[in-house]
């Protein structure tokens, strides 16, 4: 039997993920494939759900989902999901002016590792973050890993790869952003920062952090406290901490 080809869509490998794409994909997911050995409840509560939506549904053999999947671990069901992976720089400006609270963004600094990615793309959903900015150059995009990893936030979160960082961070502190940088080597630390206004929280690459450019257009820089021995934390690990130090600055009570 030959495999089959695959439509000209983005791959959300997993259940989870596929889920996701069904459930708040705009209308865009394209296709279900599904391991035509498998019987089992969660894939045929996908396939009802693809169903449901008009979603041709395709058994298909388990070579097929590896080739497509890419080395996630798809549980036997990829989505195709249609149109780009990720969101222009101009789709900022809307984003932006059609918030009715201030916004909060993470900004990540060339992170090439999709595991990294996906899982702050997780933190930045779970901490209610309105979008996740990164530049496309040396640093990774919605591979299936990351958005496997992401287990939904990369259909949840807006995902924005520009060109030009550094001029994307003069494009948002022109909107009023103001940038908040993470370096080991700043004088003040991230609790005592105020995070409750419109802030851009910006995080560097695994092992170098931000690139001098980046550093120099952040308006405030601070450290994670450490108490430990090692020196620093996983860029994944220090976008959570960040994301939820802000959030529990914006839902805390006037006393």
């Amino acid at each position: 039997m030959s495999a089959p080809s695959p439509p000209a869509a983005t791959p959300a490998a997993g259940i989870n993920s596929a889920r996701s794409a069904l459930k708040f994909g705009a209308g865009q997911a394209a296709e279900l494939w599904l391991d035509r050995r498998r019987r089992d409840r969660r894939l045929a509560e996908l396939a009802a759900l693809a169903r449901e939506a008009g979603i041709p549904v395709r058994q298909v053999d388990r070579e097929a989902l590896d080739a497509a999947a890419g080395g996630a671990n798809h549980q036997g069901a990829i989505a195709w999901v249609q149109g780009p992976a990720s969101r222009p720089v101009q789709d900022l400006d809307a984003l932006l002016a059609g918030l009715d609270h201030p916004p909060l963004l993470l900004i990540l600094d060339g992170v090439t590792d999709p595991h990294n990615l996906g899982a702050c793309l997780r933190s930045a959903d779970g901490a209610g973050a309105d979008a996740v900015v990164a530049p496309k150059d040396k640093a990774v995009g919605l591979t299936p890993v990351a958005v496997k990893v992401a287990s939904g936030a990369a259909e949840s979160v807006p995902f924005v790869q520009v060109t030009n960082l550094a001029r994307t961070l003069e494009r948002l502190k022109d909107a009023g952003v103001w940038l908040i940088g993470t370096a080991d080597d700043a004088a003040q630390g991230l609790f005592q920062a105020d995070l409750r206004g419109p802030i851009g929280i910006v995080l560097g690459a695994e092992g170098t952090g931000m690139r001098r450019l980046t550093r120099e257009h952040c308006d405030l820089l601070v450290h994670l406290p450490m108490r430990g021995r090692v020196e620093s934390l996983n860029v994944s690990v220090a976008a959570g901490v960040c994301l939820y130090e802000a959030l529990r600055q914006r839902e805390q009570r006037p006393a």
